[in-house]
């Protein structure tokens, strides 16, 4: 029964996650109530999440939605944020780790009210001192605390006027080069529950490809609406986290 409820977390939350991000608010959270060990439960996801962000991207990338020339510069910046966090991390309590992730999802939030860009536009991802800043800064969000990290990924894109599902893509791409290092650890530690995460990792796959296939009919229009309702949903799962 386990494995078919991790298949069935796996769908939900990746298809939610390559959407809009977020996939975490509903995944961690379930395994940890059906009992899988907190280690185990963040490494299922870390490699269910390396394997069905890289197939999302490149079902985009065969399609022609998203090229490797303009894509690639990004692995190494967020990388780099990625292991900045991580260092910046070890030196934080958990409950400053909290504010900083409330703060910063609370500010993409009201500001997504604020910015012209509702992803209609046709721009080409460039590096410049914005996107590269931007990326490298969310790469230390993802480093530092993670949950949130393809939603803020999102709203940068929206305001870089990149189209919604190149944007889907690019966030993929991101996500897979942030936890690929992370799952070579965790699998590395021996934490990893193989069957259980198998299971996830098959669900993650079918609702990546989901996703996609969503992504490419939404109307541009209706993505911030759906952004908001996560930032927000989000924020109260860590106010109420950070409470607990």
């Amino acid at each position: 029964m386990d494995y078919f409820l991790l298949f069935l977390i796996g769908i939900t939350a990746t298809t939610i996650g390559t959407l809009a991000g977020g996939g975490g608010l509903i995944s961690l959270p379930t395994m940890l109530l059906l009992g899988m060990p907190i280690h185990s439960a963040i490494g299922a996801n870390k490699v269910s999440n390396t394997i069905s962000s890289f197939s999302s991207f490149f079902t985009l990338y065969k399609r022609k939605q998203i090229s490797l020339k303009e894509s690639f510069w990004l692995i190494p910046i967020s990388l780099g944020g990625g292991v900045t966090g991580g260092f910046i991390a070890s030196q934080l309590s958990s409950e400053n780790l909290y504010i900083i992730a409330v703060c910063l999802l609370t500010f993409a939030f009201l500001t997504s009210f604020i910015g012209k860009g509702n992803f209609s536009g046709s721009e080409p991802l460039k590096l410049s001192p914005l996107s590269g800043s931007g990326l490298f800064g969310i790469g230390i969000y993802d480093g530092l605390f993670g949950p949130g990290q393809g939603t803020l990924m999102l709203y940068l894109f929206s305001f870089l006027n990149i189209a919604y599902v190149k944007s889907v893509g690019l966030v993929r791409l991101a996500t897979f080069s942030s936890c690929f290092g992370a799952a070579i650890s965790y699998i590395a530690s021996g934490v990893v529950i193989w069957p259980l995460t198998l299971a996830l990792m098959a669900g993650s796959i079918t609702g990546a490809q989901l996703g996609v296939r969503i992504a490419e009919k939404i109307k541009p229009q209706y993505v911030k609406p759906i952004l908001r309702v996560i930032t927000a949903l989000l924020i109260v799962q860590l106010l109420i986290d950070n409470i607990r």
